[in-house]
This record gives structure tokens, C-alpha cells and sequence, in this order.
């Protein structure tokens, strides 16, 4: 695929790969219950301005549909995905 022309490359304050762990704002199940908050998915697709992340737990569209495939897709600079934190150890503060 040939590459899209822009006069200056977008700025992205987080690149995302296939692969990477990430937590996404959505509405899915936790404990039998429908909740809206962060949930842990993998991105599994990425192009110049969207990133697909796919869960384990069932998700939800806005309108209340559940995503049969378990895959949401978020623009590049939504507010609404973010890569996980990594907890610090001990090792990591000596």
C-alpha cells in the first residue's frame, strides 16, 4: 500500500504496535455486570489513524450492542486508550 501524502508527519503522543498491551475507556462486563470503565485488550491492528484492540470479555458499543468479534477500534489520539502501567517492583526502586 502506498504511503498517504501529508506535508508534515502527525504527531501521536503514543505509538501503539501489534501486540501491545493497552487499556481502553469502554462499556463490557466485569462480574456478571455491564460496567463503563478501563479494560486490558491487545492492539491487533494499526494504521495511520485508527488502532483496533481486541479483549477477552464481551464489549459494548455505545448504543448498547455487544461486539460480536470482541474488537473495538479507536483513533490514534483518542483519550480513550492508553498503554497499560507497569507496576513497579522492588528490584525497580533499588
Amino acid at each position: 500500500m502506498p504511503p498517504v501524502p501529508f506535508m508534515r508527519p502527525p504527531d501521536s503522543d503514543n505509538s501503539f504496535e501489534v501486540g501491545d498491551t493497552v487499556e481502553v475507556f469502554c462499556d463490557h462486563e466485569k462480574g456478571g455486570q455491564r460496567i463503563r470503565g478501563w479494560l486490558k485488550g491487545i492492539v491487533v491492528q494499526v494504521d495511520s489513524k485508527m488502532v483496533a484492540v481486541q479483549f477477552r470479555s464481551n464489549v459494548y458499543l455505545t448504543d448498547g450492542w455487544m461486539v460480536p468479534d470482541h474488537i473495538l477500534w479507536y483513533p490514534l489520539t483518542s483519550a480513550h486508550i492508553r498503554p497499560v502501567q507497569r507496576k513497579q517492583s522492588k528490584a525497580d526502586l533499588l
